[in-house]
């Protein structure tokens, strides 16, 4: 689904909130002067969070009160192919947003290596050469695999673990399914798992380390053999809270008893929770060894970090990990409040929370809180500092850092009641600027109080003292901004087109390739989604007064989609030579019009020669469209095509390049001018 429409849908269920709070009660302003503070006790850490609950516990029941309209308990809930000759001169790797900071992803590489994560296991393959492409080995995790680290011959893989809770935390007919006002917990709590696999041995992989935190993962980071990893957790709720009254139809059909009751229980619950000791809230990690022993990762106290600023209860956890000394386990540094973008450079990392209002109420704007933290310790992620901007920050494209200065685009909404009583909320974009100053302070040093009138960001993109931002309502502007002033940024010029670039790539100095979605406009001028297609663009941005698009290419029907569009490690820009064009790899999938409907999907690589003077052009495609993959057991199972996701490229000695297509059912290999020609397919055994 198009991000403007995801966009359009959270503002209309926003729209529909009514405000219910607490008789006396205002929703907490913004903090102009956020700060976090060292916890200075575990009884001072206990007070704050059993504080926090309380307050959540309480604005969740009073909405009941205002929103009983249902009479029961809300449940929330050509020619001859080449042969690669030697090692690879060049290979793709993982696309990241800032040199010599790795990003996690499901596949790796390193030239003769590929690493896939698929379902529940880890497979080992051998790439070079591209003709004798196999799959050397495989190893069963725990959990639900995600993404990993490669650092020489350990391989870092970070798992989810889903757990049915009990208590507090569960969603039972009286259980807490909800964390807070507007705030729901989901159906169990996960644990983040950090596998460390040696794989120097691709037929034999093996496991030797495993750590076990609490939490979910929001996004990882790797500098040299340091991997930082921030969690995200719900707290545990006592097990005997209740979120709203036994139901009583005698009850909920009146609403002045049924306020009563909930009075009462708010007056039971808050006894609960202050009774509540802070290891009932935080669970404590573990940590196996080799040799099968466990040892508890308790927290310390002094580990935590208490903000000033109104955040939902809750636990943002920076997780380090040093791949070189395994014996030293996980440092952590942990915040009570709630995860939001993350962003790093090799020296510090960033965390973007979201401003809490509890309740929505006339005239309130999004506002985002940023805590910056110092990563010159290997062992654990120092505070630094932190500061706040308007709006909300889309992706960590968003942020950037350069000579001490934290630049960051924001999409903004203000929100006015409406005469039906629902909210509004005005869109908007800026840009701030930060720096640090005394004590601990990121002070607002520049900004620009509009990048385009009425429009979000789709896409932002920093290149040295020059930003580059997208927005989009009914058509795309490409706005440039000049940075080279960080107390006074401006904006340049904005070129205008139909639809809108959801990714934006620097292939040199003055160029950028975009991709994102055309969308014509009708003759009433709004846009045309029946018509809507992926777009490639690429960009000349040498003039910031004259950016101009001097190639376009159209991939595809409405059907049409790319992970590429929505997730940047799917973007394979791959340029070994810059004196010749480069190469651009996407996954890419559609449906064709056929009968039987089934057979028209469509999922392939498809490559695209970039040349920045002013052109795109198709190289050809890799696909897997012929393999199927099984699944379910006993007598009943179904087949399906699978989804190519990521791309490699690499390139011999002699300069032919070589591209390989990875999806859950194996890797195939083929020659860039034979893309049609397989050298090599490596399935995924499925037992």
């Amino acid at each position: 689904m198009p991000r403007s429409l995801l966009i359009l849908l959270a503002l209309l269920a926003c729209a529909k909130q009514k405000a219910a709070h607490p008789a006396g009660e205002v929703p907490a302003p913004v903090q102009k002067s956020v700060a976090l503070q060292r916890a200075a006790s575990c009884q001072d850490l206990t007070q704050n969070v059993q504080d926090a609950a309380v307050r959540q516990m309480r604005l969740q029941l009073e909405d009941q009160k205002s929103n009983n309209d249902w009479g029961g308990p809300m449940y929330a809930g050509g020619g001859a192919t080449p042969s690669a000759a030697g090692a690879p001169s060049s290979y793709s790797t993982t696309n990241t947003q800032v040199a010599g900071v790795d990003e996690a992803d499901f596949v790796k590489n390193d030239g003769t290596r590929i690493f896939v994560l698929s379902g529940t296991r880890l497979f080992t393959a051998k790439s070079w050469p591209p003709a004798d492409l196999a799959v050397a080995g495989k190893l069963d995790l725990e959990g639900w695999p995600g993404s990993m680290f490669l650092d020489q011959n350990q391989v870092a893989v970070i798992s989810s673990i889903w757990a049915q809770p009990t208590g507090g935390g569960s969603f039972s007919p009286n259980g807490g399914g909800v964390c807070g006002f507007g705030a729901m917990c989901g159906w169990g709590s996960t644990t983040t798992k950090i596998t460390v696999v040696d794989v120097s041995d691709l037929s034999n992989p093996k496991v030797t380390s495993e750590v076990y935190l609490p939490g979910s993962p929001q996004g990882a980071r790797r500098v040299g053999s340091s991997v930082r990893l921030v969690l995200s957790d719900n707290v545990r709720w006592p097990d005997q809270l209740r979120w709203w009254p036994d139901y009583d139809p005698a009850v909920y059909q009146d609403k002045a008893k049924l306020a009563q009751a909930i009075d009462t229980l708010e007056n039971t619950n808050e006894a609960l929770i202050r009774a509540t000791p802070l290891s009932q809230w935080f669970p404590d990690g573990k940590r196996k060894l080799p040799d099968g022993t466990v040892l508890e990762l308790g927290y310390q106290c002094s580990d935590f970090y208490v903000a000033n600023s109104p955040e939902r209860l809750g636990l943002v956890t920076i997780a380090t990990l040093d791949l070189s000394h395994l014996d030293r386990g996980v440092g952590r540094s942990s915040i009570v409040g709630e995860a939001g973008v993350l962003y790093a450079t090799q020296a510090h990392l960033y965390v973007a929370s979201r401003h809490w209002w509890w309740w929505a109420s006339e005239g309130q704007r999004d506002w985002t809180y940023v805590h910056e933290f110092d990563l010159s310790s290997p062992d654990r992620a120092g505070y630094l500092g932190s500061g706040g901007v308007e709006g909300t920050v889309g992706d960590s494209f968003a942020m950037d850092e350069k000579k001490g200065f934290l630049r960051i685009a924001t999409s903004t909404s203000t929100w006015t009641r409406d005469p039906k009583g629902g909210f509004h909320g005005d869109a908007g974009s800026r840009l701030a600027v930060l720096a640090p100053a005394a004590g601990g302070v990121l002070e607002l040093v520049g900004e620009l109080p509009e990048l385009v009138k009425g429009e979000r960001l789709t896409a932002m993109r920093f290149l040295g003292d020059r930003g580059f931002a997208v927005t989009f309502r009914n058509v795309d502007p490409l706005a440039t901004l000049d940075l080279s002033d960080p107390t006074h940024p401006r904006k340049v010029a904005e070129l205008t087109l139909p639809g809108f670039s959801t990714f934006l790539q620097p292939i040199d100095s003055t160029h950028l390739l975009a991709i994102g979605e055309d969308v014509p406009l009708d003759t009433a001028g709004h846009p045309d989604w029946s018509k809507r297609v992926v777009s490639l663009s690429l960009f000349d941005i040498g003039d910031l007064a004259q950016p101009r698009r001097t190639a376009q290419s159209l991939i595809g029907t409405s059907s049409a989609y790319s992970e590429a569009l929505w997730d940047h490690h799917a973007f394979n820009w791959y340029r070994p030579d810059p004196a010749k064009p480069g190469l651009l790899a996407i996954p890419f999938s559609d449906w064709k019009n056929t009968t039987p409907w089934y057979d028209g999907f469509i999922s392939d690589v498809r490559v695209y020669s970039v040349d920045p003077a002013g052109s795109i052009a198709a190289v050809g495609a890799l696909g897997m469209n012929e393999l199927y993959i099984q699944q379910g057991s006993g007598d009943w199972s179904w087949f399906y095509r699978p989804w190519v996701r990521r791309s490699v490229m690499a390139t011999d000695q002699q300069g032919s390049t070589f591209v390989y297509a990875v999806s859950d059912a194996g890797l195939r290999a083929a020659a860039l001018d034979h893309l049609d020609t397989p050298l090599a397919t490596a399935l995924f055994p499925r037992q």
